[in-house]
């Protein structure tokens, strides 16, 4: 009788932060760690921290119940189309999350999140498909964030703000609590950097750092 197959895909620094919490949720429900793998296009490795190596073509051949991943690709773009590219061959969304993350009330969650140790959702809040929320991050009451969006180590977001699709919040960045229906916005796209302090709302796109937060510009724009 087949067993389920359950990957990280992306064996690289990222996938490696995930792995062991894989491991450890799949032995909470009684399933052996031999059911999990890396996948990765380029393997550098045939094992990585004790766990197989596949290349995809591998992976969607290896007789299987069913197969499972979490997508542990940094890059938002490069996950929404490995995402589609694993939706076409039937290989389903995985959740991974750390024993100790806090999720409170009203919570929706989207399929194939990766949260970190010590991540935090509090409550009454809509969060879409293949959310990146890494070590200490936190999401506040009344938030919105769509698909495909990054929290790096320590991102804070505060309560009433809506973060769109593929936006990227930089390590220890804080996100300025919004307003009852007046959200304070990151549009979609947008790269809050490392330690921003955002007190206003962010174009799609733009990058802004400093506190507080104002978009970024290279040398030569500030020359013209």
């Amino acid at each position: 009788m087949s067993l389920p197959l359950f990957a990280v895909f992306g064996a690289s620094g990222c996938g490696r932060g995930v792995m062991p919490l894989a491991r450890l949720q799949l032995a909470r429900e009684g399933i052996p760690a031999t059911q999990l793998v890396f996948v990765d296009d380029r393997p550098e490795a045939s094992e990585v921290n004790g766990h197989r190596v596949l290349r995809y073509e591998e992976f969607v051949q290896i007789d299987a119940s069913t197969r499972r991943i979490v997508i542990a690709i940094a890059n938002s773009t490069v996950r929404e189309s490995l995402a589609d590219r694993c939706a076409v061959d039937g290989v389903l969304p995985w959740t991974v999350q750390a024993a100790n993350v806090v999720i409170m009330d009203d919570v929706s969650l989207g399929e194939g999140a990766a949260l970190s140790p010590f991540v935090t959702i509090t409550s009454n809040i809509r969060i879409g498909k293949h959310f990146h929320a890494n070590l200490y991050s936190y999401v506040e009451h009344d938030c919105v964030i769509g698909d495909f969006v990054t929290f790096a180590p320590g991102a804070k977001c505060n309560g009433n703000v809506h973060i769109e699709d593929h936006a990227y919040v930089g390590a220890g960045a804080v996100i300025k609590q919004g307003q009852p229906g007046r959200p304070l916005v990151i549009g979609r796209g947008a790269l809050v950097g490392m330690g921003a302090v955002v007190t206003r709302d962010v174009p799609p796109g733009a990058v802004v750092v400093g506190n507080p937060a104002n978009p970024y510009l290279k040398k030569a724009e500030l020359s013209c």
